[in-house]
């Protein structure tokens, strides 16, 4: 296994296999996935700030095997922060997680370096004593059906941020870099998950009241083609979204990317062929 030391933010690291294709599609390796984390992370660092992280691993690029990986990997360097977190188990109640926290650059390649492409996060951040606050933002999945695509996401995404807009939530859009986009708000942390779980879907199931044929608030599959689905569910304290800025694990390494709303209003007008953007596009 070929590596070499590099040193980051102040801390030397050992990375392997740079020249490993990664993305088979596009022939991105390994050394490029890296250069793109670290070009970026003035981007993606305020994003990953405080939130514990999961990470969805492909060691041997996206055409093999990959894993979702909570827990902090066994061999982690003892200075890379961590949290411990209680997690909701299925039948054993609470167990707890020791989870990574992406404070640095040099963080950020460690985890990148193990083939963590896809960074996930929950829309909560611990305090300074590790414990759990209410979240502080809440956000809507956008996905589209079968026979639907970013346009109707677009239209979809005007109709929430009218809806947010009039309790005053400002909203910013974020194409997920695999089929659709997510919405998020910022809050003021002073409810609880399950309240923001709570309104969101009141939200989805109106919209999806008063446009029976574009919005769904329902998850099967029988009802979605030509619709899209308002997933209000990730806004449940155990659960992560990916974090903007991060890569997908998808064919070509696609970025779930901050869009203005100028490029959301025109892709719903028509004017616009919003897309999904590759990590060298950004």
């Amino acid at each position: 296994m070929s590596s070499q030391q590099v040193s980051v933010a102040g801390r030397t690291l050992r990375v392997s296999n740079l020249d490993k294709v990664i993305y088979p599609s596009t022939g991105t390796t390994k050394g490029e996935v890296l250069t793109y984390y670290v070009s970026h992370a003035d981007q993606i660092l305020p994003e990953l700030a405080g939130r514990p992280v999961t990470r969805i691993r492909w060691p041997e690029g996206v055409a093999q095997a990959h894993f979702f990986e909570k827990n902090l990997p066994s061999g982690a360097p003892d200075w890379l922060p961590r949290v411990t977190v209680p997690t909701p188990g299925s039948s054993r109640g609470h167990t707890h997680l020791t989870f990574p926290l992406v404070t640095d650059v040099a963080v950020l390649v460690y985890l990148v370096n193990l083939g963590s492409l896809e960074l996930h996060v929950p829309q909560w951040r611990i305090d300074d004593e590790g414990v759990p606050l209410p979240p502080d933002r809440l956000v809507i999945d956008l996905d589209p059906g079968p026979g639907a695509g970013l346009a109707e996401c677009s239209r979809v995404a005007l109709l929430v941020r009218e809806r947010l807009d009039a309790v005053g939530l400002g909203s910013r859009p974020v194409t997920s870099g695999s089929k659709g986009m997510q919405l998020y708000a910022d809050l003021e942390g002073t409810r609880s998950a399950d309240e923001v779980s709570a309104v969101t879907k009141a939200l989805a199931e109106s919209l999806a009241e008063a446009h029976p044929d574009l919005v769904t608030a329902r998850m099967s599959k029988a009802v979605r083609p030509g619709k899209v689905f308002l997933d209000w569910s990730q806004n449940n304290g155990a659960k992560t979204t990916i974090c903007p800025w991060s890569l997908r694990g998808r064919e070509r390494p696609q970025v779930a990317l901050p869009r203005e709303w100028s490029e959301v209003e025109g892709a719903a007008s028509g004017d616009v062929d919003l897309r999904q953007i590759t990590m060298d596009e950004v």
